[in-house]
């Protein structure tokens, strides 16, 4: 642009009055990613949620158990591929406050259900030939310091193990990673026919299934038929596909989304308002100078086009600062946080928007005072100055 030297003059003029416009246009952007990576933490779940994947559990809730008989039944549904049990184990590690996400599995079945979740080859040999064997994940094997062969107690307020001792012990034999990023790895766990023989009650049930089904079109239809199949049990079923499931847990926080657009929606609506007040008062404090310009030949698109310039120059300083600087912060954060918001990440998606917004605040700010400009008469302006 031959007017760059032009555009970033003016806006040294005001040193003090253009820093603190773009400190406020980088606090809004760094509010925006922040507020991006929790919604995608809280949300992404329900984004990365596999179509061919079911849950199934009871009627009433999630805390009531089904019978383990129903996974033959299950399994013999038209459309049904596979079948994996889980269960709510709720794991406490030393201190109340070490709870994470533990739950007996079949390894095998488990595995090929999440390819999401990578295990070494050998590392699922050992699993299946260790009773007591446990897997766990990157990021919870990160925050306690778990290695391979260490021997991990637990104990669960849920399910109270038979005998003398509350304590379950487990030998870690296996640490996996996620193929998909944002994916959970701050889980544990082992296996389910260990549970099931050591637990003190319950034995013969499970907290839900996950079923794969071989079309995704017939998801609700499939569905449909495994409910139909438990109809007036003792324990009926509620099928639903996963992003259901899942978004089913994130709106006990309310609608994520909605909180979060309305947040930023003011946060940018205020910073519309500074900036474009700081162009407003820019564009009167050179009112003569626009005549001058006019006078020496600058035509009304030229006027109109440095003054727009100006505005988004303003806008793109505070904003890139702003996603850069959430990024880094993000990027710092998410290992602290992958064990409470695995999914703590700030989405490319969100940087492309950020990029969007940058240039409509930008324009907007900017269109009012650039139009003024614009209309300025050459022989008023002047005046004004004399």
């Amino acid at each position: 642009m031959k007017f760059a030297g032009l555009v970033w003059s003016n806006l040294k003029r005001r040193k003090l009055r253009t820093a603190l416009t773009v400190l406020s246009v980088l606090v809004a952007f760094l509010l925006f990613g922040f507020l991006g990576a929790i919604k995608q933490a809280l949300v992404g779940g329900v984004e990365m949620a596999d179509a061919t994947r079911l849950i199934v559990r009871h009627r009433v809730s999630i805390v009531q158990l089904l019978p383990v008989a129903y996974e033959a039944r299950i399994t013999r549904i038209p459309g049904v591929v596979s079948i994996s049990p889980q269960t709510w184990f709720n794991g406490i590690y030393q201190d109340p406050k070490n709870f994470f996400a533990s739950m007996p599995v079949a390894p095998a079945s488990f595995f090929d259900m999440y390819p999401e979740l990578a295990l070494p080859a050998a590392q699922m040999q050992a699993w299946q030939a260790t009773r007591t064997g446990a897997v766990v994940g990157r990021a919870l094997s990160d925050r306690f310091g778990w290695k391979i062969g260490d021997r991990v107690p637990l104990v669960s307020p849920i399910w109270p193990k038979a005998g003398a001792s509350e304590t379950w012990d487990f030998e870690v034999v296996g640490i996996f990673d996620a193929t998909k990023k944002g994916f959970d790895t701050s889980a544990f766990y082992f296996r389910q026919d260990y549970f099931d023989e050591a637990r003190q009650n319950g034995k013969g049930t499970i907290g839900w299934y996950t079923v794969r089904i071989d079309n995704p079109a017939n998801s609700a239809a499939v569905a449909k038929a495994i409910n139909l199949e438990f109809e007036n049990s003792p324990a009926e079923t509620k099928a639903e596909s996963e992003g259901a499931f899942a978004q089913g847990f994130v709106q006990q926080f309310g609608d994520i989304a909605v909180i979060v657009t309305a947040i930023l929606a003011a946060v940018f609506f205020t910073i519309l308002l500074v900036a474009g007040n700081t162009m407003a008062q820019s564009v009167r404090e050179r009112t003569s100078e626009l005549g001058v310009l006019k006078a020496i030949g600058f035509s009304n698109e030229h006027v109109l086009s440095i003054v727009i310039a100006e505005s988004l120059l303003i806008a793109a300083l505070g904003g890139v600062l702003g996603l850069g600087f959430a990024l880094l912060i993000v990027a710092a954060a998410a290992p602290a946080l992958a064990t409470y918001l695995p999914g703590f990440f700030l989405p490319a998606k969100n940087l492309v928007a950020g990029a969007g917004l940058i240039v409509v605040l930008g324009l907007v700010a900017g269109i009012l005072p650039a139009l003024t400009a614009m209309r300025l008469r050459i022989a008023e302006a002047l005046r004004r100055s004399a």
